[in-house]
């Protein structure tokens, strides 16, 4: 099986790429493809994923992941 990743894009949304089960807040499943993007703005209407509001709404990213030692 391939791994997921979880590519955090600048000012953008999470790219989620291999076979991974998303599931909502009542434990039903989501049909999803091997890569779709999630929103990290709040402006989706398809929520939880991208519908490329961050674009028009103006999201920036407050900070960057930092190295954990």
């Amino acid at each position: 099986m391939e791994d997921v990743v979880i590519k955090v894009r600048e000012n953008g949304p999470y790219l989620v790429t291999g076979r991974v089960r998303l599931i909502d807040a009542d434990g039903n499943p989501y049909t999803v493809q091997e890569n779709f993007v999630l929103c990290r703005c709040g402006g989706s209407v398809l929520k939880p994923f991208c519908d490329g509001s961050h674009r028009e709404n103006g999201f920036c990213a407050e900070q960057r992941a930092t190295p954990q030692e």
